[in-house]
């Protein structure tokens, strides 16, 4: 692997590889995005993307801050292998910034960008996922990008920002134009594809503008974001690492660490937490106990069990479904991830999360589900319907004839095939869960009470 420099050196947190020049009054054009998001490694976050080697300040209570460079524009040559591997170079012109959300702050403000400040207490939170535009050779799938209708990302994100939440999690699969829109096909004519900036600006940054604007975010790593595919991007971007060599994508020599970071605790209130999990490289076949990805699976475990300790409640959010089906053209229910259940099943055979976590949220499966176990296993909900295109549904009646994981005996079953994404409001000692459409109608309205389920008709 080659990695080819535009300007300067790729940096690493806290170290400046060249001599930014430090934004100018009047400067807004070389700000091309800012948003606020959790970091693992310094809690809450401003980023910034930049043109023109230009270092973006911060505008907050306390005067100006510079931001630190996180990577500098770069062209990466493609892999040799990989999954639907794009034959041309990533090409990233901006450089990413960041910088520790002052505490205490009311106001903050990067160039022309009004940011949301992280308020103490989290209590509406939207849930989404699996929303980039779907182009991929192998499949023969060639979604939409231009149609509203056919790829409504933009829709979702302005119809949750308007209703004012107070946190925006996102569980995985952000990018998805991996192959170039075949000749004749006019649903994808003139797409970006491949795994550089151009795709990322056109699945996750533009049609996130308004709901950036709106409320922090945690995102969570999906399988399109592992390193032989998105990889790149997500760390210069959106990984909620710091930034280095070895936590990049860059050289396939580092993926055995770069494709397994650590998890991380985001506190919502005084007595419940989402714990982030990477699931991005997770095999969709049982492990094998002496694997060294069911190992270090194993050992990130052990840090949630730790996580799940600090806390009453605790919210597991990843990418790969452990207790939520996947789905079939005919209805037919399919079994949770085999990977990560057998990770699951090796340390609590029963329950498969540890003691605490009460809710699981994740998606990869392209649909919405709501789901409870009369088995003492945690709730569950599946939000992968957030624009990337739909794969298949889950029938009620097939779903409760089938076993989602060993020992799990389902309760209640919500499903929803379309478009969507979904609401948690805390209300009292309970959380209400709302499914919505696109433009906003009220699907479905479940309350949530430890791991029990109450859905009742929506409106």
């Amino acid at each position: 692997m080659a990695l080819f420099l535009i300007a300067g050196m790729a940096g690493c947190a806290g170290h400046f590889a060249s001599d930014p020049i430090v934004a100018p009054a009047g400067g807004d054009e070389y700000v091309r995005a800012a948003w606020v998001e959790y970091s693992s490694a310094h809690g809450w976050e401003v980023r910034a993307l930049t043109v023109g080697g230009v270092r973006p300040a911060l505008q907050w209570d306390g005067g100006a801050l510079p931001l630190q460079e996180r990577a500098g524009p770069a062209i990466v040559a493609p892999r040799e292998s990989g999954h639907d591997a794009p034959t041309k170079p990533a090409v990233f012109t901006t450089s990413s910034w960041e910088i520790p959300v002052p505490a205490g702050a009311s106001r903050l403000r990067v160039a022309q960008f009004e940011l949301p400040v992280p308020r103490a207490e989290l209590h509406r939170i939207v849930l989404m996922g699996d929303s980039g535009c779907r182009m991929k050779a192998a499949d023969d799938a060639f979604q939409d990008c231009g149609d509203a209708q056919a790829w409504p990302f933009a829709r979702v994100n302005a119809t949750a920002a308007a209703m004012h939440p107070d946190l925006v999690v996102h569980v995985g699969d952000l990018h998805y134009r991996e192959s170039p829109c075949p000749d004749g096909n006019a649903a994808c004519a003139g797409s970006p594809w491949g795994f550089g900036e151009d795709v990322w600006w056109a699945d996750f940054f533009a049609p996130t503008a308004t709901l950036r604007a709106a409320a922090p975010w945690v995102i969570a790593r999906g399988n399109h974001e592992a390193c032989n595919r998105a990889g790149l991007g997500w760390f210069r971007f959106l990984a909620p690492t710091d930034y280095s060599p070895a936590l990049s994508c860059v050289s396939p020599a580092d993926d055995a660490e770069a494709d397994f970071t650590h998890p991380y605790a985001v506190p919502l209130d005084a007595r419940t937490q989402l714990i982030v999990f990477d699931s991005a490289a997770m095999s969709a076949k049982a492990y094998k106990p002496d694997a060294p990805a069911f190992l270090r699976y194993q050992k990130l475990m052990d840090e949630v069990d730790a996580l799940a300790r600090a806390k009453p409640h605790s919210i597991f959010v990843n990418h790969h479904p452990a207790l939520a089906f996947g789905g079939s053209a005919s209805g037919t229910a399919k079994p949770g991830t085999a990977g990560l259940i057998s990770v699951l099943q090796a340390r609590d055979p029963a329950r498969l999360y540890p003691a605490g976590v009460d809710l699981v949220v994740n998606g990869h499966v392209h649909m919405f589900q709501a789901l409870d176990f009369a088995s003492g296993q945690p709730a569950e909900i599946l939000t992968g319907n957030g624009g990337s295109q739909m794969e298949g549904h889950v029938d009620a009646s097939s779903a409760f004839r089938t076993t989602v994981a060993p020992g799990a005996v389902l309760a209640h079953f919500e499903t929803q095939p379309g478009f969507g994404f979904a609401t948690l409001d805390r209300v009292a000692d309970a959380w209400e869960l709302k499914e919505w459409t696109p433009d906003g109608q009220l699907l479905r309205r479940c309350a949530i009470r430890g791991r029990q389920l109450d859905c009742g008709a929506a409106g």
